[in-house]
């Protein structure tokens, strides 16, 4: 993990941070299709992005509130599509989803609260294993039971 910008940023990268502005998903269908940087609003749907994702270096996903879940299913989506490149959760991050987002795909997070360092830690080592299958590489619980 990196944190860049005095806490503003966490990566879970190692390559170069992406410092371009993000254009809308509208904007990049429309008339900013050479932009190498998207954001995904809530109500966006991001699998308009599929044909163009070796293009893309950064999809910045946005939660203007904690409570929107929407944004999950855009990085899980974009991630069992083959994207590759950075993703993105900006807004409303609370440190206990970064465990969740992380699983589902992202990788990067600007939240708008500075999240301390160490509940960051322990809550990322909080648990060993998951019940669910999400878009990262754990094996759920119950496949390691039952195969």
């Amino acid at each position: 993990m990196t944190d860049s910008g005095g806490g503003a940023q966490l990566r879970f990268r190692d390559d170069e941070v992406r410092e371009e502005p993000a254009v809308t998903l509208d904007s990049f269908l429309v008339d900013q299709s050479n932009a190498t940087a998207v954001r995904i609003e809530p109500g966006d749907d991001a699998r308009a992005l599929l044909p163009s994702l070796d293009r893309i270096a950064l999809i910045e996903v946005s939660f203007p509130s904690f409570r929107d879940g929407r944004g999950y299913s855009v990085a899980r989506i974009l991630r069992e599509a083959g994207y590759t490149g950075e993703l993105r959760a900006s807004g409303d991050v609370l440190v206990d989803q970064v465990p969740l987002m992380r699983r589902c795909g992202f990788d990067s997070f600007a939240p708008e609260k500075p999240i301390d360092g160490e509940t960051l830690r322990r809550s990322l080592e909080r648990y060993d294993y998951y019940y669910q299958k999400a878009a990262d590489p754990s094996v759920p619980v119950w496949k390691r039971r039952h195969g």
